[in-house]
């Protein structure tokens, strides 16, 4: 029986490792191909054949996704696997109409074929959006973890935007290890406040080799999820964080939808700052599906170098760029920092915006008067510093993990936003690691 003819939609994170863990190797598939999207310039690459195998000698095509209805009839496609996150339900079955219409099967890969299974305990923190407040959960839960005795590393969901090969496994301990992986901003901003923290993070392409690594190493696995998505990893406990911010997101997202029936504890997140009602709309809809997962509340209160410095300024406020863009979130933690310490006026970058910061705008119109930290490379890097640069106010506020200024050249005066979870009531993050994992003896 000839091989079923697969291409893989993705955008460099979970399509690589479906492929990786279910295709590769198999005789009953061929995979002909990969299509892109969300992430610039990853399109017009091939996956390489030192990691594809030897079913595929010359590697595999990465091409568009607006390729998509011509690849399956010119390249006689049987089915087509889905594999990213962070979009709409309702998007994934226009997707699902237009291959079906094309004549190929459409496909969603579930746990059981693309989890891979630890010999070391696992904590997954994943969300039902991007932006909901995975990273400053993942930073806590690793604090925990090492206050309990163990030896953590965090594993990060991957964004290998760069030379695949060179990326198959990457170690980041110190920030001559960021630098020596050419990282982008979206990289740094996941893995800097780790490092800053003492906990070694890991990320990459081949994460099944990454987990083998890791294990040699540390006490417990900690996932730490991109988007949406689900883990990669089975986990011994699944920590979903939810956002009231955005209410009605937590059943309307895929596969964010997937998080909250799995989920074993939900963090409530930002409920100092949203809307009452729309907590408790939030936590009425987790408990319909999911009524067995432990609640917790929290808050994800500022930290501001001088705070002084942003009344009566005119500010440019740069939030994380993923955040902003297909997490279609309006404003982040520097937005409202601005508003908080009494910014004169919050000022639109997009008179200033060039090149590929403009076409981002352009993409995502719904980001409005934010600069969304869009770094996926040396030249839109360079693009970000022109635009801040161009600006025409007299402070910045960046509320990117990172500090912006490491990798690129600001010439104004900049005040950075940090923040980080805060459990309110109990019971909290340290009550339920201690009663899973106790101390280490």
């Amino acid at each position: 029986m000839a091989p079923i003819r697969t291409i893989i939609m993705g955008a460099a994170g979970r399509d690589f490792h479906n492929f990786n863990v279910f295709f590769r190797g198999n005789p009953e598939y061929e995979v002909v191909a990969f299509t892109a999207t969300q992430i610039p310039n990853i399109e017009g690459r091939v996956y390489p054949a030192e990691l594809a195998g030897p079913q595929y000698p010359k590697g595999i095509p990465i091409y568009p996704e607006s390729d998509l209805v011509r690849l399956i009839k010119e390249l006689k496609v049987d089915q087509v696997v889905f594999a990213y996150s962070d979009v709409p339900h309702e998007y994934v079955m226009h997707k699902a109409s237009t291959v079906l219409a094309a004549g190929a099967d459409f496909r969603l890969m579930g746990t059981k074929a693309t989890m891979l299974k630890s010999s070391k305990p696992v904590v997954a923190v994943c969300a039902v959006r991007t932006g909901s407040g995975k990273s400053q959960t993942t930073r806590r839960v690793s604090l925990i973890l090492r206050e309990l005795g163990y030896k953590v590393a965090a594993i990060r969901h991957p964004m290998p935007y760069g030379d695949l090969v060179k990326q198959a496994v990457q170690r980041f301990e110190t920030y001559a290890d960021l630098d020596k992986h050419e990282c982008t901003i979206e990289e740094r901003e996941e893995y800097e406040p780790h490092l800053d923290n003492g906990v070694i993070v890991y990320a990459g392409v081949d994460y099944e080799k990454i987990l083998r690594q890791a294990e040699q190493e540390v006490d417990i696995i900690l996932w730490d999820g991109g988007n949406n998505d689900f883990p990669f990893y089975v986990p011994d406990l699944y920590i979903v964080v939810a956002d009231p911010h955005r209410p009605g997101h937590e059943l309307a997202y895929h596969p964010g939808e997937t998080n909250v029936r799995a989920a074993d504890v939900f963090v409530l997140n930002k409920v100092d700052t949203a809307r009452p009602e729309d907590v408790i709309k939030v936590r009425e809809s987790l408990y319909a599906v999911n009524p067995n997962a432990i609640f917790i509340e929290a808050a994800s209160p500022l930290f501001v170098e001088n705070a002084n410095a942003i009344r009566g300024k005119r500010v440019l406020v740069v939030e994380d760029g993923p955040t902003l863009t297909h997490g279609e979130m309006a404003y982040g933690a520097g937005w409202v920092a601005a508003r908080r310490f009494g910014a004169a006026e919050i000022v639109d970058p997009r008179p200033f915006a060039v090149r590929s910061i403009l076409e981002t705008y352009h993409k995502y119109p719904t980001t409005g008067p934010i600069l969304p930290a869009m770094g996926y490379g040396e030249a839109q890097m360079k693009d970000l510093e022109e635009t801040i640069n161009r600006s025409d106010v007299d402070l910045v506020i960046s509320a990117t993990p990172i500090d912006l200024t490491r990798v690129i050249k600001v010439q104004k005066p900049i005040q950075r936003v940090r923040y980080e979870l805060q459990e309110i009531g109990k019971p909290d993050l340290m009550d339920i690691l201690s009663e899973k994992f106790g101390r280490k003896k």
